[in-house]
Formats: structure tokens, sequence, C-alpha cells
């Protein structure tokens, strides 16, 4: 299969985006607080406390008036404090669903023999689906849906985990008819579970065939949608980890001291969630799970909470639970539309702004520092490439997602080497960025500083152009890398650029303009994109 991303902007004006466009554009605030009930990483965190994390973190919600989303794990699940509580919080008005966690008492109700070190284990191939075969996967999910349903009188209609494979969540899907999802933030290596080059941020429709990739088609679709969690911050949660490295973390959850538990952070994250430009809508999860335990997340958790209610009552947020976000989602999107994550304002002063674009074919991130101007990040996306898991189990206590690149600039980076394919504009000296999200198209003008010039970059469901305007100078892109990277490239050509990783073929035809092949040079140097008469057009290809 292929799918091709033309860029032409003639024929973008008259063919339209054949995405519905919501009437509004809204910021969609979850809150997600899901539950275990053990935590063996530490003597410390015992069955109480983890409890009392939950107990005040429904306190805190209580007071406010604020619905959430409780997901348990399967232990917690047969609790009968856990079970009294959860009443309580269904009987106002908050949802309870499943925590994907696989566990031994799990295991063990669905006849099992557990293969773990402690009750619950995170190494992947025990306490994740991938690491037990479909039949396996059908059993647990039956399993737990049947006690969910003894318990509380009805199936959850939201399952969420860090990840999920495309057996399992099909499964849901189709037997249980969960209204929605959510798997945790692009990262690479923490805690030994990798997702990258993914739907950056929001909800998506994934392939049958991998969880992990947005599908392009009805038909090759689970049909409920995927909301990435966690909140990553859109400038530098990226570099956190340069060149595979096990990544820190820069989010929203509350116990981080440089994000989520930091009020100044939270409330510059706030602002550009409910007041830059986004396309189509704008969604975020708030909450933790409980294992980072009350006396670390309270001051975080009830500062963001306490922001919540004020941006409520402002009519700046709808806070709701994920399955009425996936309802939402069903309702207004037939496909994984496309959407924008805008960031103007750099909360370290460094000068540093961003966009973040997904769709249904591909995701692209622009960051300008200063003067300056790179795609830092572009990867295809492909409903047939196949998860290794699909039809065999993880063996490894890792597991391992990712899309296809075509620019990393967090693989292919180190500390003193930040790869990425950057605007060389001799004499340009660039200005601040304006931003238009309108009809499943983000416009991207970027002036030079003394008005004279300008570049404009237009992002669509399939399609990137970019044209110059003015004295822009003689410019073209090129794309530098640390000299060890491990590329996907087989072949550069004028007119094409062809690369091949996980058994897939894809790559870029060039529409307009031409490329220059500069491998070998030994620098890190592989390519240059060259404008035709101001204007660079790419067609990205994959089976």
């Amino acid at each position: 299969m292929k799918r091709l991303l033309f860029l032409s902007l003639l024929l973008l004006s008259a063919c339209g985006s054949p995405v519905k466009e919501p009437a509004e554009s809204p910021r969609i605030v979850n809150i997600i607080n899901f539950i275990r009930y053990t935590e063996p990483r530490s003597d410390e965190i015992t069955e109480k406390v983890l409890y009392e994390t939950v107990r005040s973190q429904a306190e805190d919600l209580r007071s406010k008036d604020l619905v959430g989303t409780y997901l348990l794990q399967y232990d917690a699940l047969i609790d009968p404090s856990y079970q009294a509580l959860m009443k309580e919080e269904i009987e106002r008005g908050c949802e309870v669903g499943a925590w994907w966690e696989i566990t031994q008492p799990h295991v063990e109700a669905a006849g099992y023999t557990w293969r773990g070190r402690f009750p619950w284990d995170w190494h992947a191939h025990v306490g994740f689906s991938v690491g037990y075969s479909q039949a396996e996967r059908e059993h647990l999910v039956d399993v737990y849906m049947e006690k969910f349903k003894e318990v509380f009188g009805m199936y959850p209609q939201s399952v969420g985990s860090w990840f999920i494979e495309a057996g399992t969540l099909a499964y849901l899907k189709d037997k249980y008819g969960i209204e929605a999802s959510c798997n945790c933030r692009d990262q690479v290596g923490t805690d030994g579970y990798t997702l990258w080059g993914g739907y950056w941020n929001g909800g998506y429709y994934p392939s049958r065939q991998n969880a992990y990739m947005p599908a392009q088609t009805k038909e090759g679709a689970i049909d409920v949608p995927v909301f990435r969690m966690l909140g990553s911050d859109p400038i530098y949660q990226y570099e956190a980890g340069l060149g595979g490295v096990v990544q820190h973390v820069v989010t929203l959850e509350p116990v981080y001291e440089l994000g989520g538990g930091l009020p100044e952070w939270v409330d510059w994250y706030f602002r550009l969630f409910t007041e830059e430009p986004h396309l189509g809508y704008n969604y975020v999860q708030v909450g933790q799970e409980n294992s980072f335990t009350w006396g670390l997340m309270e001051k975080g958790f009830t500062y963001q909470t306490t922001q919540l209610v004020k941006l409520r009552k402002e009519g700046k947020v709808r806070i709701e639970t994920l399955a009425q976000t996936g309802r939402w989602f069903k309702e207004t999107y037939p496909v994984t539309p496309p959407t924008s994550v805008i960031t103007t304002e750099d909360y370290r002063g460094e000068n540093r702004k961003t966009l973040w674009f997904d769709s249904r074919y591909y995701r692209a991130n622009l960051l300008w520092e200063g003067s300056s101007l790179k795609f830092r990040d572009l990867h295809v996306f492909n409903e047939n490439l196949r998860s290794k898991y699909l039809d065999q189990p993880d063996t490894l206590s890792v597991f391992h997602y990712e899309a296809l690149p075509l620019v990393d600039g967090c693989l292919w980076s180190t500390d003193a080497k930040m790869a990425g394919l950057r605007f060389i504009a001799p004499g340009f000296t660039g200005g601040d960025p304006a931003f238009v999200s309108k009809e499943g198209k983000q416009l991207v003008t970027w002036p030079s500083a003394d008005g004279k010039g300008r570049f404009e970059l237009l992002f669509t469901e399939d399609a990137i152009e970019v044209t110059s305007h003015g004295k822009a100078g003689d410019w073209y892109l090129e794309l530098t890398v640390v000299p060890d990277a491990r590329l996907p490239f087989t072949e550069i050509g004028q007119d094409a650029v062809r690369a091949r990783q996980q058994g897939m073929d894809y790559g870029m035809t060039l529409t307009r303009g031409q490329a220059q092949d500069l491998r070998g040079q030994g620098d890190g140097t592989v390519l240059r994109l060259l404008p035709e008469k101001g204007r660079l057009g790419i067609h990205l290809e994959s089976e």
C-alpha cells in the first residue's frame, strides 16, 4: 500500500480537507488516576499507603466538584476497600475502568501460572499483554470483564495502560464495546518501554496490525480512539535523552519538580494549552498513578486541580471522563484528524518555539531556536506496518514500538551535536512565527526580522509545502546528524529519497525541487533539499 503526501497548494485549495472539523476547538482535560494494589519496589509503600493515596485524590476531586476516571488493576479491582471507594465515585459521576497491567491474582484467576518476580512485575513479558499469546490475552480480558461486571454491574468503558497491543485492544472493542483507551506518551527506554515516532498528542484510531500506528483507513482501524497520556513538555521532553539514552521526564505528572510539580511550569503549560491557536482540538491527561504516593504528589496534584477549576469557570476547558471524550471523538472524527500543538512562549527563557503537527499519515515537529528553524522530527505512519508482537508474545523485559523516521532529532543526536533538517538561508534573519489553524490545515508564516521576506509552511492531512516570498534569498533544507547515527536511507537521488526500516520501504519523492546526496563526507551531513523557484514539494511514500 502506498500513502501519498502530495504537496500542491492549488490542489489543496480545490479539494479541501476530508476530515470533519468540530464546531469549536475545545480544550479537553481527562483527570485519570490509575490504581495498583501493591508496589514491590519499596517496602515503605504498603497497600495502605497506596489506598490512602487514591482516597486523597478522590477527596480532592470531590471538594472541587471535579469528575475523574479511575483505572483499576485486577488486584485492586478485587479488593473490598477499593470497590467501596469506587462505587462512591461512580455515584457522583466519575468513571471507573481498567488499567491493563497484568498481575499475579489476574493470571491465576485465569488458570495460568504466574511468571513474575513479584505479585506485580513491571517487566514487559509478564506485566503487559505483549507478553502473552493471543488466546491468553483474550482469556485474561474475559476474566477481568466478568469480575468487573460482578463488582460494578457493568463492563468498563475505558481501558488504559502504558501500552496495549493490537490483539487485546481489538478484542476489548469488538467483544466488550469499550469507548476509549489511553497509552503512554512518546518516550525512549523509560522503564524499559520505547514508544517513538507516533501520533504525538491527543487521540488516534490505531491499526489492527499495530496499536501504536495510526490507521489510514476505517477498514484497517480498531474503532476505538487511543489518547496519549501524561502531558509532555512540547519543547523539552523530546530532547530529554538524546541518542537513545533513557529519557528523564518533563511532563504534567505532579510528582516531577521540573514539570507538573512546579507551579510556574503548570501555569505555562495550561496557558499554552488554552490560548494557542491549536488545530482541531487540544487534549491533556491530568492525574497520577498511586505508586508515587500522596506525600510526593499532593502539592502538584492539588495545585493543578485548583487551576482547572479556574479554567473551567472561565470556560476555557472541558473536564470529562475518558469515556465521554472517546464518545465525542467518535461522533466528531470518522478517521484520525489533523491536529497541532503550538508553543510560542519558552518558560526557560531560551527563545525556543515549537509546532507539533499530527495526522493519520505523518507527524512533524518544527523547532525555532532564536532566529533559526529546523524540522526536528518527521515520521511517516502506515497501518500495514505489522507489530512484531501481533502474533508472537514478547519474551524480553522491555517492549519497543517505532514509526518510520525521515528526520529524528533525538535518536540521531547527541548532547554535542543536534540532528535536524535545517533551513539554510544566508542573509535571512528570522523573526517570530505566526500560526493560522483552520479546516484541517496548519499554516505557519515565518517572517524575516526586517519584514522584507518570509517563509510559509503549509501542513495538511497528507501534505507539507514550503514557499518563500520577498527577499528570502537563496535557501535550502539540509539534514545533518551525528556521524555514527543508524540511518534508514537506502538511496538518495535527485528526485527521490528512499529508506527502509522494520521491513518496510518508504521515503520521499520531490514534486518540486531536488535532492542532493551528501553522504560519505564523514561529518554527518546527509542530504540537501533545494527548492525550485522558491517552492519545495515533498511526496512521502510507504508500502
